[in-house]
């Protein structure tokens, strides 16, 4: 039948007004149908009941960009309770929003309360770099950064860094200085430091897997060293005078770094394999390491993309060491990375699910390491952590991009 004869009684020469509803109509009914093809992972529509809004696995795949449609749903699709317990904890009317992109792997997001604006490292673009909360804008913060992963916020507010390129953990001082606050243990160069966590004592917690040892997010060993065995890379080029002439000579390793300046060693290599996130619990007695793959060059035990809880006591030793999560859903290993706390003891980490879509982006935990809730980007996710004036957003440093929600938690322990 015509458009012409057809029960809606529509004239057979439709105006360019009806002709632009018709098309949106059509455009709605073409979303509605991908929505409702999209694999089973994505929300199904029911039967009787419009559509859901895309999602990150829907065919043709959801636009966070600042062109794509705004999410209007209670509950942000991409936002799912595993447990009803999650919805105490999620904001329903706040959606995903996608602040920056244009990175190469972006790590390491912390908050700074007083500047109220948030840090990430660039790492193969060997920068920092900066979003202001009052208008948004991004511009380079540090260049060069030294290769920087994981940064953080002390309690008097003053920025650390681990850089892989220098192996080493930097302090930005309040007055603009830098302090190197550890290089070496027991005279033996760091691997290359990966995240830190401040401890109300004065105390920092860092990992030291070797991934800087890398061209793309860092410097190889030099020739016969672990990332370098063949000596075939030379790890000199385009690097500043005295990068690439170290070798890798420590386990993995998590230190403690005393306010003394005195380097303990708290986690083995054979206790957490390629320790990378690590944080505290709201009442610091708990500390929880995220062990992920081997490294280059790696010849110890290699992680297997879980998470691990130790008790910390009050002399700062660590005690009933034990696995916290296989981070296994679905059968998928949804490989952590970067760990935050909120103020209820819940757990956040990364997800680095690879080409799994719709498995990366965030996990949340309860202290039990139940899965509570799911948050799924469309990129591999890294690190995370909260801020915002009231610390109630979630930021999500996604391989290219930096993600951010706002929840109805907050999170614990300065960015």
């Amino acid at each position: 039948m015509s458009e012409g004869n057809s029960s809606t009684h529509e004239p057979s020469n439709p105006s360019p007004q009806l002709l632009s509803r018709r098309r949106l109509i059509q455009a709605a009914g073409a979303g509605a149908f991908a929505a409702a093809a999209a694999p089973a992972l994505a929300q199904q529509a029911q039967p009787g009941q419009a559509a859901s809004p895309p999602t990150t696995i829907t065919t043709p795949p959801r636009d966070f960009s600042r062109g794509g449609a705004p999410t209007t749903y209670f509950w942000d699709p991409d936002v799912i309770a595993v447990d009803p317990v999650f919805n105490s904890l999620a904001q329903p009317n706040a959606a995903i929003q996608r602040l920056w992109t244009g990175g190469l792997w972006l790590e390491g997001p912390a908050w700074n309360a007083q500047g109220r604006y948030l840090v990430w490292s660039d790492i193969p673009n060997n920068r920092q770099l900066r979003w202001l909360e009052d208008d948004g804008r991004v511009s380079v913060f540090r260049m060069p950064s030294g290769y920087s992963n994981g940064n953080s916020f002390d309690f008097q507010g003053r920025q650390l860094s681990c850089e892989h390129l220098n192996r080493r953990v930097v302090r930005y001082e309040l007055d603009g200085s830098a302090t190197v606050l550890a290089d070496s243990f027991e005279g033996k160069k760091l691997n290359s430091p990966n995240d830190i966590a401040a401890h109300p004592d004065g105390s920092y917690w860092f990992t030291d897997p070797p991934y800087g040892g890398q061209l793309y997010e860092g410097a190889p060993d030099a020739a016969g060293g672990p990332s370098n065995a063949n000596g075939k890379i030379n790890p000199r080029l385009g690097q500043p005078p005295g990068i690439g002439l170290a070798k890798r000579e420590l386990p993995t390793n998590v230190y403690r770094l005393d306010p003394g300046g005195r380097l303990d060693l708290v986690i083995r290599e054979e206790q957490v394999p390629d320790p990378n996130g690590l944080c505290f619990s709201p009442d610091f007695k708990k500390l929880y390491v995220a062990s992920t793959g081997k490294g280059p060059g790696d010849t110890g035990p290699g992680g297997k993309g879980d998470i691990h809880v130790f008790d910390v006591g009050t002399d700062n030793k660590l005690s009933n060491g034990k696995r916290f999560s296989d981070c296994m859903i679905d059968g998928i290993n949804c490989g952590p990375d970067g760990l935050r706390c909120d103020v209820e003891g819940n757990l956040w980490a990364s997800s680095n699910a690879g080409r799994h879509v719709g498995y990366n982006g965030v996990i949340v935990f309860n202290p039990a390491g139940k899965v509570i809730g799911r948050i799924r980007l469309p990129e591999v996710c890294g690190n995370i952590c909260f801020g915002g004036p009231k610390r109630n957003r979630l930021f999500m440093a996604a391989s290219q991009s930096i993600y951010a929600l706002f929840l109805a938690t907050q999170g614990a322990g300065p960015g």
